[in-house]
């Protein structure tokens, strides 16, 4: 019984450390602080086989039920779910309830009720990650057999209980149920403090991964992604890719400073997240290039979603302290052919086709006519 306590506090103990080096992980201080009530119940579990006193079984009890609701806390603040909130007033019920009958004589109906709750909360932490629906199924797995397996062996030692009528007991059951108990609990704070840190460097790959792919700015995906995703990507003839520039960028910079050149990205970014759908991907390439690639459109409605990105972010009021300001975008496309076209093929002549559009005059888009190497230039402007 001391060596599993001693197994959690070191167990606890790690955890704390990881949290200390990544103070935003909370959910792993957390999971620490849950351990390390399980490891004060399991001594004063230890110790209530010695001197079975009344508020010795109570305090035994609260700590087990305690325990395992802050893991449930640590869960939630993992997945970003707010079902402990839910589960705080009948958990709290439950120890009042558990307390009252303990302190009353029946400590044995005290531990059938205690179990019971914790198999309830056990559930509940399995039911969270299900639906959370993002996880890998190995992850999953992992969960339903940690948390199931600890759940049917309380849910064992509560059924011995009532079935050999125990309600009064003066001491810690003895039973085979909990001796299994012992070995699987053991097991399970071993295997808990392991999914903790997998979990924990998940997450924080994840969280990498998006700070590597994604413009700090407008929010947006950056180049990185784009060569990520669609290094490899065919472009058909139902594909295209446009590029965009936003026209006299630097002398907005240079008039009206660079927190409104940086507003203007920003509103631009939210015109295009606003115009994306399905088939619709949005990346900021630098500076004030963005690049949209458009998957199951033909010409026409590629064209009208451009016209409608030009004309909201033409009609875009930026406030400075200069007056208003009015921003405008020049856009060159191009669409892929039967060919395949490759990524690099793509922006080469959606880059083409760009610098032909500003070279037109600005605030209108350029088709790239890849069959004779000329373009196209559209006659109506994008923002009028």
């Amino acid at each position: 019984m001391l060596a599993t306590a001693l197994s959690g506090a070191c167990l606890s103990g790690t955890l704390l450390a990881i949290w200390l080096t990544a103070r935003q992980a909370r959910f792993v201080f957390t999971m620490a602080a849950g351990i390390l009530l399980l490891v004060v119940h399991v001594i004063g579990f230890w110790q209530y086989g010695r001197n079975a006193s009344p508020w010795l079984g109570q305090l035994t009890l609260t700590l087990l039920v305690a325990g395992f609701f802050v893991i449930l806390c640590s869960t939630a603040q993992y997945l970003d779910k707010g079902w402990h909130r839910i589960a705080a007033a009948p958990v709290l019920a439950a120890v009042v309830l558990i307390t009252a009958v303990t302190a009353s004589g029946y400590d044995g109906l005290g531990f059938v009720l205690a179990y019971s709750t914790v198999t309830a909360l056990l559930i509940v932490i399995t039911v969270m990650f299900w639906a959370a629906g993002e996880y890998d199924r190995r992850i999953l797995a992992a969960v339903t057999l940690l948390a199931g397996s600890a759940a049917v062996s309380f849910t064992l030692c509560a059924l011995v209980l009532v079935l050999d009528g125990q309600w009064s007991l003066g001491t810690v059951p003895k039973n085979w149920a909990e001796d299994l108990n012992t070995a699987v609990v053991v097991a399970c704070m071993t295997a808990l403090g392991a999914l903790t840190i997998s979990l924990h460097h998940l997450r924080t790959q994840r969280e990498l991964t998006v700070q590597t792919l994604t413009d700090p700015l407008t929010g947006l995906l950056n180049r990185r992604a784009l060569t990520m995703f669609h290094g490899d990507t065919r472009f058909g003839s139902t594909t295209a890719l446009a590029m965009f520039d936003l026209d006299h960028f630097k002398r907005t910079n240079d008039v009206f400073g660079h927190a409104a050149g940086d507003t203007v990205l920003q509103r631009f970014a939210d015109v295009v997240r606003n115009h994306a759908q399905d088939g619709v991907e949005c990346f900021r390439l630098g500076g004030e290039e963005f690049a949209v690639i458009m998957s199951g459109v033909a010409p026409d409605e590629a064209h009208g979603i451009l016209r409608s990105i030009g004309g909201s972010f033409g009609a875009e009021i930026v406030v400075t302290r200069l007056g208003p300001l009015r921003s405008t975008v020049s856009v060159g496309i191009c669409f892929g052919d039967d060919g395949a076209m490759t990524l690099d093929e793509m922006l080469t002549a959606a880059d083409a086709a760009l610098y032909a559009a500003k070279r037109a005059g600005r605030n209108r888009a350029v088709t790239a006519d890849m069959t004779g190497g000329a373009t196209t230039y559209e006659p109506a402007r994008l923002f009028a």
